[in-house]
């Protein structure tokens, strides 16, 4: 309903907000800038901590005489909006507007900010008839904080469409935080080259770019790969006298640092140290985390001593960095050290921080060491999240641990974060890996039944499990329902199908679905055929198997290990199967 009247509100706005006795202003109402009265109390806001203090000050000022100003409303609603509580400030302006106290542009863009805030960006525009109902100015900072808020909720079409109406219909001059806003959300969202062209727009117009608008397109372009070109932008901006920050080197540092242009990385470093800029800590956090994934994380160590050198403290994001790169080199003594060492300097390990080595022990499978650190996440007062405990899922299922997984799912259902799709993944690949069909069956139909949580890659597994357990006519049903779905099927999906054919025997069968696929217009790729020709090599249909590798070899595809020693042993058993391969004769010969 709030959306309706959204959408009803904006098509009246050529009527309600060009009234051209309606001043548009940057700044508020002269009430909200009257001088303090003389004797009056003097408000404390810095000493609220919580909401009981906002709602308890608040009932104090309503009755105090003479009342508060304006301005002293406005800031305990933006101490509240800081503290997160933004149903309370609702709440608290109805009593306002009950208790008829004045309000001005300040209090009521606070309002459609806790709207926006609450992902409630369409009641946000019930506040415009305010403004006018109490006679105060629309300014830039109502709509900026209006399109925000659509962009918060996935809604960047309507942003952009009230954007427009404001510019195209002069309802408000946008200044550069309303173009930034704009550009970010597109950013966001992957369209770099709208905000390229909102940054060019600003620079033809009456409100020129600054830092803010540059670091978000060189941002957006650097993400996008197009670090040329962000190259280009930096220097624009220094041969008009803007110069750029440390924001701006850290998006293009980060860029040079994925393509493993570390001499770029190099000259920038200095260039910012010519310029007086700041080198802070999530710069050296960018080229740390480059140098860990790059595998050089002693590398990574020293830059780490340079930060201190320099006066620039470590948190917990460069120690995480760091443990991730040795847990990678799967060197996690030295993880742990690193994670020893933080926790001496007195720096709070996170949650992630915990995941990073449950995973690095996982992966080494050495299970009771990740049990240990999940326990502990608890004693110390935090919370894990979907990705710990997936993390342990798994880890506890690679060992074989079962009954433990089991049990840590129910622990999670109960009372951790919601199970997502990598879950119930992990939960029907772990049973079918150990034979329990019809617990992965019972939690695969639960899941289709509620439609959620599911999808290709899900199917895949289940197929896979029932042809590895010896269901495949269980498999090929499921296989069958997907195609009449309509459901998009991919190449994983065939191959799995195909593999339990050929495991069975059924070389017909797999050559059928191979035609099915092409028909389909999904093509084979490397694996496709290698399952082929390993199934007529391991029936010992040589000349069928013949046919399947030149055209195997015609689409540029190779033998992997396992057909090469198939082929090997077919042929130690019987030398004349290399005649009639006239590939390996040719060579033979030469």
């Amino acid at each position: 309903m709030a959306m309706e009247m959204r959408r009803i509100f904006l098509r009246k706005c050529n009527g309600i907000l060009s009234i051209s006795s309606f001043h548009i202003s940057h700044s508020y109402s002269s009430s909200s800038r009257r001088s303090k009265v003389k004797g009056r109390v003097v408000l404390n806001f810095e000493k609220l901590k919580c909401l009981d203090d906002a709602v308890t000050l608040f009932h104090q000022m309503v009755t105090m005489k003479p009342l508060p100003s304006v301005v002293d409303f406005s800031k305990l609603f933006k101490n509240m909006i800081s503290m997160k509580h933004y149903s309370a400030v609702l709440s608290l302006f109805r009593e306002m507007q009950k208790l008829g106290i004045q309000i001005d542009g300040v209090i009521l863009t606070s309002v459609i900010n806790s709207y926006c805030m609450m992902h409630c960006a369409d009641c946000g525009f019930l506040v415009l008839p305010i403004y006018l109902k109490n006679g105060v100015s629309f300014d830039v900072v109502t709509f900026t904080t209006l399109i925000r808020g659509l962009f918060a909720e996935n809604k960047g079409k309507d942003a952009v469409e009230l954007f427009k109406k404001l510019v195209r219909e002069k309802i408000c001059e946008p200044d550069e935080v309303m173009y930034a806003t704009v550009m970010n959300g597109l950013s966001k969202r992957g369209h770099t080259q709208k905000t390229l062209s909102l940054l060019r727009l600003m620079e033809q117009g009456n409100t020129k770019p600054k830092i803010i608008n540059y670091n978000i397109v060189i941002d957006s372009l650097c993400k996008d790969g197009n670090l040329d070109d962000a190259i280009i932008l930096l220097n624009e901006m220094k041969q008009k006298d803007i110069c750029p920050d440390v924001v701006t080197y850290n998006s293009i540092i980060d860029s040079l640092c994925k393509f493993g242009q570390w001499g770029k990385v190099k000259t920038l470093f200095y260039e910012m140290v010519n310029l007086n800029i700041y080198r802070d800590v999530r710069t050296f956090n960018i080229l740390i985390d480059g140098l860990c994934k790059d595998g050089k994380v002693e590398d990574a160590e020293e830059v780490m001593k340079q930060m201190v050198e320099k006066d620039v403290e470590p948190n917990v994001i460069t120690y995480n960095v760091i443990m991730d790169g040795y847990c990678l080199r799967g060197q996690l003594d030295r993880a742990r050290r690193i994670f020893d060492i933080l926790i001496d300097k007195g720096i709070e390990p996170t949650v992630f921080s915990y995941t990073i080595l449950i995973n690095g022990y996982c992966k080494k499978k050495k299970i009771a060491k990740a049990m240990q650190l999940f326990c502990e996440i608890s004693q110390k007062g935090l919370k894990p999240n979907i990705v710990t405990y997936n993390t342990i899922l798994q880890g506890l299922f690679e060992v074989g641990r079962i009954g433990v997984a089991k049990q840590l799912f129910v622990e999670m259902v109960s009372t951790g974060p919601v199970p997502n799709l990598s879950t119930h993944n992990t939960l029907l690949d772990g049973y079918f890996k150990y034979g329990l069909v019809e617990e992965a069956m019972s939690l695969f139909n639960k899941l289709e039944r509620k439609k959620e949580n599911i999808d290709i890659g899900s199917y895949n597994i289940i197929i896979n499990g029932l042809c590895k357990n010896g269901k495949l006519d269980e498999a090929y049903a499921i296989f069958e329902k997907l195609s009449s779905m309509g459901l998009l099927l991919n190449v994983r999906t065939y191959n799995t199908m195909i593999t339990g054919f050929c495991l069975q025997g059924l070389l017909d069968e797999a050559k059928d679905m191979l035609r099915k696929m092409e028909g389909d217009n999904c093509l084979p790729n490397n694996v496709t055929y290698n399952v082929i020709v390993q199934g007529y090599l391991r029936c010992r249909k040589i000349n069928e198997m013949v046919t399947f590798m030149k055209e195997m070899t015609g689409r540029g595809f190779s033998f992997d290990t396992t057909t090469a020693e198939l082929l090997v042993n077919a042929i130690s058993e019987n030398p004349s199967i290399l005649e009639m391969i006239p590939e390996l004769h040719t060579e033979k010969k030469k």
